[in-house]
């Protein structure tokens, strides 16, 4: 397993942006497929957006054409997947995960239990 370590979250407006980072230490030039969740207080986890190893990528109807999915695989010892969020909404709120799995394939796609590997998590708030 690997730990991965989220960053970027914060407060700003409807229709604000913000863009969160997740920091994946690998130990061997692995593929692996990497994910945003996120959690809304009072709800279940659910699926924002996959990045595959070979850079495809799928994303929840919710956010399709605001969020953006990318990854960094610049650096051999870290991977760095990015999440640019656009037009935010009040709906947006949560807390904010990124999950990894090795694997050049996200097969579980927006599905959690797919994925074993899980930060700590970003607070996103997005105020009316």
């Amino acid at each position: 397993q690997v730990k991965p370590v989220e960053s970027g979250g914060g407060s700003v407006q409807t229709g604000g942006s913000l863009t969160l980072s997740c920091g994946v230490s690998q130990y061997a030039r692995v593929d692996y497929c990497l994910g945003w969740f996120r959690q809304a207080e009072g709800k279940e986890r659910e699926g924002v957006a996959t990045i595959a190893g070979d850079g495809s990528t799928q994303y929840a109807d919710s956010v399709k054409g605001r969020f953006i999915i990318s990854k960094d695989n610049a650096q051999d010892a870290q991977i760095t997947m990015y999440l640019q969020m656009n037009s935010l909404k009040p709906e947006d709120t949560a807390m904010y995960y990124c999950a990894a799995e090795r694997g050049a394939y996200c097969y579980g796609g927006l599905i959690s239990a797919y994925y074993d590997s899980w930060g700590q998590g970003t607070k996103v708030t997005v105020s009316s």
